[in-house]
């Protein structure tokens, strides 16, 4: 054989350093489910210091200079690298996790940084790529500016704190170590069953080197979103279960939106009258106003779903890993026979609570449960039941979004109650405007209180229930659907976390409304320390007095101010009417005007009603306090109702002879 044929037999292979070959790989990824092929990653988040700007940072700007400007993978300036994390979940959701970004810093407290976002993302089953900067691989120049040396490991590096917190994690410390390392990163943020945050560490030195690749590694992919199908068997012995049960109930979860259930989950609830209650991340999964949704269940959910989880005798999961807050940390469910039915996509979440396991699809599972129960329904008083407890509910939800004038009329002048904020809002956006949440008292008052009226226009993160996330998840949503207006509600806290990412807003010219609400402190866990015996210790933002306590005045902190001096465009109310106006100017925002803040003041003493419901927080046994004595007492009482939830599901039926 000749040297020219030689080179003709060898593979094709393209000469590009490991960052090149990175970006060009992420640019030709494509999901698809259905039938409906999109790209996988939108773009990048980033930002650059000496661990990623010759490697990542060229490899972007070299793809933006090849393609004039319109790069297939664009690249966005953040401005924190938590942030920038949380703005890619928000897009992954909104996006029903079949598209993401990645997101890129430099070593040491840059990667380190994106280590609560990767919590987050794992914690919420939400995909999103990390692409931290790691010191040299060949330990050349050790130790380089920003490494924690280990005396024990050398290759041990601050990176790996990304392990536990990541569904997929590799180092790439070799050029011939990327494709594999590429390759299952896209598996698993695919895997609707495994999906979660996916970190790629790229040292510093080895982002720099170039290597031969085989040319077929940047062929365009498409990587298939399952639906897994249910068992039959047990789809039937779910079918047995509910046709015995008295009073049943469905607690819809996130894996019903990102399945994109809804319409499979409304069939099931019209055609067998089986209420449904929500997560706060299956919020919508019905829209207010149908007959069969009863709103949140749990800690923070409505009384009437809470009735009816009492006394349910089954339980069917969709999509939800059962947390805390669902269960009333396990005293929401207090029926003596009550047995679980777990449909869920991923075997873990599935098996919980002694439940009967239909490791499927949402979608697909309730399509052949809805057949399976073809021709059953709910005895008539549960049904009756579902809308007198709904009624009186509904009463109580009026009352918060319009309090009455013995309320309003001891608030201090330009103060709102948070429920006249949140009812405001909740009346005066489009059905398909998105409300976005995540951390204090709003997201238990959202799940209580918000009426949806669009599949995705709830937004709360409750999962690691984030400070901070509300403005940069914002600016995610808005990315994946600028056809919708995005509503952040954020407390003063939570704002002070996290106000960076306005600043994103206004270099790309995107659109957010955040409503800034101003009650000078934790309102949420003031509220909770009061419960717990606590007296709101610590608590709330005022001058240190004489006597040493925070009990000073007020701090003159200026958000309002703040929020203008980042580019955000601000309107400051005091009344109801100020809000109403002010909520209508932000709705006529240009598209390309970025942010606008609403900042309003409310008193955090005010209470959302209650859900009738308990959340597990241990009091101290001993103390010198009367008011933590009373409330070890009181939470002595809960504990006695707390249930271990083993009951063995129901048994399968005996199989006919056709089936033997």
């Amino acid at each position: 054989m000749s040297t020219a044929q030689s080179a003709a037999a060898r593979p094709a292979t393209v000469r590009l350093t490991v960052a090149q070959a990175t970006v060009r790989f992420l640019a030709v990824q494509w999901s698809e489910r259905d039938g409906e092929r999109r790209r996988l990653f939108a773009g990048v988040f980033g930002i650059f210091g000496h661990g990623n700007v010759a490697g990542v940072g060229q490899a972007l700007l070299q793809q933006e200079r090849e393609a004039d400007g319109r790069p297939d993978l664009p690249y966005v300036l953040a401005r924190n690298e938590q942030a920038m994390v949380h703005t890619a979940v928000g897009y992954a959701r909104q996006a029903d996790r079949l598209e993401t970004w990645a997101c890129t810093a430099s070593i040491g407290p840059g990667s380190t940084n994106m280590l609560t976002g990767a919590a987050l993302a794992t914690v919420n089953r939400i995909p999103v790529l990390l692409l931290p900067s790691d010191t040299f691989a060949t330990r050349v120049s050790a130790p380089v500016l920003q490494e924690l040396e280990h005396p024990s490991a050398g290759d041990v590096t601050v990176n790996d704190a990304f392990r536990p917190l990541s569904r997929f994690f590799d180092r790439v410390v070799r050029p011939e170590q990327l494709p594999s390392a590429l390759l299952g990163a896209m598996r698993v943020l695919t895997d609707p069953a495994e999906t979660g945050a996916v970190t790629i560490c790229l040292p510093q030195d080895v982002q720099a080197e170039a290597y031969d690749w085989p040319a077929e590694l940047f062929a365009p992919r498409t990587w298939h979103i399952a639906r897994p199908p249910a068992e039959t068997a047990r789809v039937a012995a779910a079918a047995d279960a509910l046709r015995l049960a008295r009073r049943p109930l469905l607690v819809a979860g996130g894996g019903v939106h990102y399945s994109g259930a809804e319409d499979a989950l409304r069939a099931f609830a019209e055609a067998t009258g089986i209420p449904v209650a929500e997560t706060q991340a299956g919020k919508g999964s019905l829209p207010h106003g149908h007959p069969r949704a009863m709103g949140g269940v749990g800690s923070t959910g409505t009384t009437a779903a809470n009735a009816l989880a009492r006394d349910a005798d089954v339980v069917i999961g969709v999509g939800t890993r059962w947390a805390d807050f669902t269960t009333a940390s396990r005293t929401a469910f207090q029926g003596d026979d009550v047995r679980f039915v777990n449909i869920n996509i991923a075997g873990f979440d599935a098996g919980k609570h002694a439940g009967l396991s239909v490791v499927a699809d949402a979608r697909e599972a309730l399509t052949a449960l809805t057949a399976a129960l073809r021709g059953h329904r709910v005895p008539a008083e549960h049904e009756k039941r579902q809308a007198e407890l709904w009624e009186a509910w509904d009463a109580r939800v009026e009352q918060a979004y319009n309090p009455p004038a013995h309320v309003t009329d001891a608030l201090a002048e330009g103060v709102l109650t948070q429920g006249t904020v949140l009812g405001r809002v909740n009346e005066l956006t489009d059905p398909r405007d998105v409300v976005l949440c995540a951390a204090g008292s709003m997201p238990g008052d959202l799940h209580k209180l918000w009426r949806v009226r669009d599949r995705k226009a709830y937004h709360v993160e409750y999962g690691y229930s984030c400070m901070g996330y509300e403005i940069p998840a914002a600016l995610g949503v808005r990315l994946a659907d600028d056809t919708r207006d995005v509503f952040a509600m954020v407390g003063d806290g939570g704002y002070l976390m996290m106000p960076t990412e306005l600043a994103t807003a206004v270099q790309e010219r995107i659109k957010i409304i955040v409503v800034l609400v101003q009650n000078n402190g934790f309102h949420s866990i003031g509220s909770l320390s009061e419960s717990l015996g606590s007296q709101r210790f610590g608590t709330r933002y005022r001058y240190r007095s004489a006597a040493g306590g925070l009990d000073g005045p007020h701090l003159p902190t200026d958000l309002a101010a703040n929020a203008r001096s980042l580019g955000a465009h601000v309107i400051e109310v005091r009344s109801r009417a100020e809000l109403e106006a002010a909520i209508a100017e932000a709705k006529a925002w240009p598209a390309d005007g970025g942010p606008v803040v609403i900042h309003v003041e409310t008193d955090p003493l005010v209470p959302a009603p209650g859900s009738d419901s308990w959340w597990d927080v241990p009091v101290s046994e001993v103390s010198a306090l009367d008011s933590t004595r009373a409330a070890h007492a009181a939470y002595t009482d809960h504990k006695e109702a707390q249930r271990p939830l083993l009951t063995p599901p129901p048994l399968p039926r005996e199989p006919g002879p056709d089936q033997a």
